[in-house]
């Protein structure tokens, strides 16, 4: 089954390189298990755009919905053998020591 990992951290920690290695390491890893299929870091949160449709009208506003102070910056997507695998896997996220994974999985329509 694929689940998303969806990567939740403080905006204002910086990318050090020491962090993006050990984001590359977590990667490779992922890559070399057989387990990735999917995943990007995203811009920050200033650069989102929210649409919605009220009475037929588009509405965009700028910047994060919410004030929180963890936003996403990034997924993956990844097949494991069941949630507590993908729970496992998800505790070796490097923002997972300051921030949340949300782990969710994906629905396979193919199934249905």
């Amino acid at each position: 089954m694929q689940y998303v990992f969806l990567i939740y951290g403080d905006p204002r920690q910086e990318d050090t390189p020491e962090l993006m290695a050990r984001y590359g390491q977590f990667t490779q890893d992922v890559i070399t298990g057989g387990a990735m299929r999917g995943g990007h870091q995203l811009q920050r949160a200033p650069t989102a755009r929210l649409v919605s449709v009220r009475n037929g009208r588009t509405l965009v506003t700028d910047g994060p919905y919410a004030e929180t102070k963890e936003q996403i910056g990034g997924l993956y997507i990844l097949e494991c053998d069941n949630v507590d695998e993908a729970v496992a896997l998800a505790a070796k996220v490097p923002t997972a020591e300051d921030g949340y994974i949300e782990v969710r999985p994906v629905v396979d329509h193919a199934q249905s």
